[in-house]
């Protein structure tokens, strides 16, 4: 799923784009992707683009008339620039947005139909989609004590909760936990002042950092390849290869469709945390610890 560093520079795109120019068509490709009906998709057509901006993992383009297209990707949906004249993405296409210099495709690849547009009229309407999550580089350290604290669960739970935090999912928790060297599996009632101070360093500064480089990579251009796994990461999508800062084979928990990645020996003190599936089937021998288990 696009996280917040893929979703800003989506965003920084669509405005060198998109905005200033009107958008001349829009259509459904896949009438299931669109999930509102007033207004009407086509009250959008032949209207100025007049700003973006991020709600959570959302993407708002604003028009004309206080109107806003509000889409959100999912796991599996993109967005794609082809310039006038050029081949569409084919069958993955959901949604067009067609303007006089070139089309935006919303595509979506796979089976599953997770991928959403809204068009809503008016800011609160927009405003009403914000799950409540707080912007880690408007919040103070008070503020991402105070959602951390406000319910007692995991970690990699609170981190990827909408409720509590603005845009982080599964890929940039593991690479913020690693970095800050803290469990993915530790209780929030449990972490002591000194780990949510270094907990919010890190999640600001992973952040800043895959921003940067995802700005370096796109250029001046349209992002073309955003996925949750990127060479650099520390951790995620890296099972089995070693961790860049000791070495040690990186470990996993796999639940439902998502994973968890981390260093015992960086973040868990050595010890492995058990994979339900896995630790179930072998019991007693599943090892406690990396040095067991090497």
């Amino acid at each position: 799923m696009p996280e917040l560093p893929d979703v800003t520079v989506y965003i920084e795109a669509l405005k060198r784009f998109a905005v200033g120019h009107t958008l001349e068509r829009a259509r459904a490709i896949n009438p299931f992707i669109l999930r509102s009906v007033d207004p009407p998709l086509s009250a959008v057509e032949k209207r100025e683009v007049t700003g973006t901006a991020r709600v959570g993992k959302r993407i708002v383009l604003s028009l004309t008339d206080h109107l806003h297209i509000v889409i959100h990707l999912m796991i599996a949906g993109r967005l794609r620039w082809r310039d006038k004249g050029k081949k569409p993405p084919g069958k993955i296409a959901q949604a067009s947005f067609e303007f006089p210099h070139g089309t935006l495709f919303l595509t979506e690849a796979g089976s599953k139909r997770r991928a959403s547009l809204h068009v809503v009229r008016g800011i609160d309407a927009v405003r009403a989609m914000d799950r409540g999550g707080i912007d880690v580089f408007v919040a103070s350290g008070d503020e991402f004590a105070a959602k951390l604290r406000a319910e007692n669960h995991t970690l990699k739970r609170s981190l990827t909760d909408p409720r509590f935090f603005d845009g982080i999912g599964n890929a940039y928790s593991d690479e913020i936990l690693h970095r800050a060297k803290l469990s993915p599996m530790t209780l929030t009632s449990r972490l002591t002042d000194e780990e949510i101070a270094r907990l919010f360093d890190a999640t600001r500064a992973t952040l800043s950092d895959w921003i940067g480089r995802l700005r370096a990579e796109v250029g001046e251009g349209f992002p073309e390849t955003v996925t949750a796994f990127r060479d650099g990461m520390a951790v995620h999508g890296r099972f089995g290869k070693p961790c860049p800062v000791c070495g040690t084979p990186v470990q996993r928990i796999r639940y439902a469709d998502n994973e968890t990645n981390y260093c015992a020996r960086c973040q868990t003190g050595g010890r492995l945390l058990a994979d339900r599936a896995l630790s179930r089937l072998l019991k007693q021998d599943w090892p406690r610890s990396i040095d067991e288990q090497e």
